[in-house]
This record gives C-alpha cells, sequence and structure tokens, in this order.
C-alpha cells in the first residue's frame, strides 16, 4: 500500500521536473510512519483442528500435513520452507535453518512435526519425487521443489490463511505459554528484539482476556 503522504510528494515531483512547478512544495514535509499492524495468530483451538483435519493418506495430504505441521512448529518463513532438504529435517528433533541474510538458527521440532516428517518421507515424497526435485524435502505434483507461492497455496486452502500466520501463531502461543522475549527473538531469527516486541501487545491481549473471564473481580 502507498501512502498518501508518499504518492502525494511523488506527484509534486513528476510536476517539478516536467517544470510545470518551480518546486515541490511539500518537499521538505516528513511522511508519517506506518502504523505497525498486530500480527494475526489463530488460537490455539483452530490451529489444532485445521492441521489435523488434514489426516488422509494420499501423497499430497501427507505432505501438507507435514508443511503444515513443520512451519507451526519451527514458525519458519515461507522461503524458509520452501529451501529445506531432506538431510536437514530427516531423523532430527533439533534443525538448522538458513534465515534472512544468511543467517543460521537453530530450532526444536516437536513430536507432532516430526511424525508427519516420518510418514511423508516414508510414504508420501516417493510417489511425488522427480529426479529434478534433488533433495527438497517439499516437492510438487509435478516432481520438484515447491517454491514459496505453491507453499502459500497449500497453506491457503488447507488453513484458509497465509504461512506467515503460523510464524505468528508460534510466537504468540510461545509467549502466551510463558517463554521469554529473547528466546522468542531467537526462535524466530529476528535480527531486533524490536521487531519480537510486537507480538507482547498479541500476549498481553490475551492474558487481560484471560484475567477477566476467570478472576472474580476482573
Amino acid at each position: 500500500m502507498v501512502r498518501k503522504g508518499s504518492s502525494l510528494r511523488s506527484f509534486f515531483d513528476h510536476l517539478h521536473q516536467e517544470g510545470d512547478i518551480p518546486a515541490n512544495p511539500v518537499g521538505a514535509v516528513p511522511i508519517p510512519k506506518a502504523k505497525n499492524v498486530l500480527p494475526v495468530a489463530l488460537s490455539q483451538r483452530q490451529l489444532a483442528q485445521a492441521i489435523e483435519s488434514v489426516d488422509g493418506g494420499a501423497p499430497v495430504d501427507l505432505r501438507d500435513r507435514a508443511i503444515l505441521e513443520l512451519a507451526y512448529a519451527c514458525g519458519l518463513r515461507v522461503s524458509e520452507l520452501a529451501s529445506l532438504n531432506v538431510p536437514v529435517v530427516q531423523g532430527r528433533d533439533l534443525i538448522v535453518v538458513s534465515g534472512k541474510g544468511g543467517k543460521d538458527r537453530t530450532v526444536p521440532v516437536g513430536a507432532p512435526a516430526q511424525r508427519a516428517i516420518d510418514r511423508w518421507l516414508a510414504e508420501g515424497r516417493p510417489g511425488l519425487v522427480g529426479e529434478s526435485a534433488g533433495e527438497a524435502l517439499f516437492v510438487g505434483v509435478r516432481g520438484g521443489r515447491m517454491d514459496p507461492r505453491q507453499i502459500r497455496r497449500v497453506v491457503r486452502y488447507r488453513l484458509g490463511s497465509f504461512p506467515h500466520a503460523l510464524r505468528h501463531s508460534f510466537a504468540t502461543h510461545l509467549l502466551e505459554g510463558g517463554a521469554d522475549l529473547r528466546s522468542v527473538q531467537e526462535l524466530l531469527g529476528h535480527a531486533s528484539l524490536g521487531t519480537t516486541q510486537i507480538y507482547t501487545s498479541v500476549s498481553h491481549r490475551h492474558l487481560r482476556a484471560t484475567h477477566h473471564r476467570t478472576h472474580p473481580r476482573a
């Protein structure tokens, strides 16, 4: 979305460059910063129901279940999911993820995600994988490595949302469960703690709602 201040400045810049006006009248006016938009996180119940509803035995079902489980278990970006290779994940409860700027981080993989990956690798991937996929963990129906766009389509179809909603939910649910902000920052791969702090607003809303619902004098 283009901010109004930025759009207006561009308009007058164009007029100035064309010689229609001597100077940009708003050139020195600072553009207001965009407001931070709070992440949209699904409730733990909603997310559990959505993931567990993907329970078919077809290769595509096994793959999609593994994508959802791993994205939520590790809080991965869609680009990180798409870049994963089998040896990085197979049989491991900790995986090393290459994030933004080539920075590696280690994230735990929960038991449900491990089970989903094991089943996908044993029963699903062999039925889809083609020669072009190499060691790619997630492959499409044509046998090649899935790209971020394809993974977004899977999450949209299965969850009615976007892969980043799983990442938001991962962070929010950790904080709701008592995780400290520094740990969440490390797990998400944020360079700045300030980036992670946006989730505290979401967590505080949960705490207020819980207090209001359960405390006799709320």
